[in-house]
């Protein structure tokens, strides 16, 4: 997979994609991350990639000539462009994993008080990560990466994704490791018996216990979709 991320703060980026998952899926050569500055393709004398918005108002707002020209030279047939502002709908689980299907991923970052209305003839998907508002795209595109790099075959073993909160409509069962007894508080006997079985079904029963008390919007949209 290809994913270039238009952005005015490249450097932003630098820590997380250098580090863990993403920086060995990279070095795998399962993904490609290209940082592009579209304030390289300004044709204002100064670089300017924004002006004040028309009718009035605070702050600036993104231009479209800097977009456009960035998209039109990098985008191909298997492009799919990706607009980050806080007024779409919420991303989930479910558009990582379609979107981890996608060849190439275009992410745009925005900054300032939004972006000129016509960027979005150029998009694809509209994509919120909450509903609050960011100074910028960026950190939202690192959210995007991350959730989409780890799902790529090789990345990580399918078992490790695939028992993930939200994969089955439901957050993710608790788990324990070594030892079995500590500061008095013990792992639960069924995790010690060997019986896969009961094992299964202990986790099932503690994911919908989870669910109905942090997420019981998630047990009702469920509940929905299977009538």
């Amino acid at each position: 997979m290809k994913i270039d991320i238009l952005t005015l703060f490249p450097e932003m980026f630098n820590g997380v994609f250098n580090e863990s998952i993403i920086k060995r899926a990279i070095e795998k050569e399962l993904v490609t991350i290209n940082l592009i500055n579209f304030r390289d393709y300004s044709k204002d004398p100064h670089q300017k990639v924004d002006d004040t918005p028309y009718g009035g108002g605070s702050g600036m707002v993104l231009s479209c000539q800097p977009i456009y020209d960035c998209i039109n030279d990098i985008r191909t047939v298997d492009s799919k462009i990706i607009l980050l502002t806080p007024a779409a709908k919420t991303y989930n689980q479910k558009q990582a994993y379609d979107l981890s299907k996608e060849k190439h991923l275009i992410i745009i970052c925005g900054h300032y008080e939004g972006f000129d209305e016509r960027i979005r003839k150029l998009v694809d998907l509209e994509i919120s990560v909450g509903d609050y508002v960011l100074t910028g795209g960026e950190i939202p595109a690192m959210i995007l990466v991350d959730s989409i790099t780890r799902l790529l075959p090789g990345v990580i073993k399918d078992e490790s994704h695939q028992n993930d909160s939200y994969n089955n409509g439901l957050l993710d069962y608790p788990t324990y490791t070594k030892p079995a007894e500590y500061l008095g508080m013990k792992v639960p006997e069924v995790l010690l018996s060997g019986d896969h079985q009961k094992i299964a079904e202990y986790r099932r029963q503690e994911s919908l216990k989870k669910t109905e008390q942090i997420r019981p919007d998630l047990i009702k949209k469920e509940g929905e979709n299977d009538a």
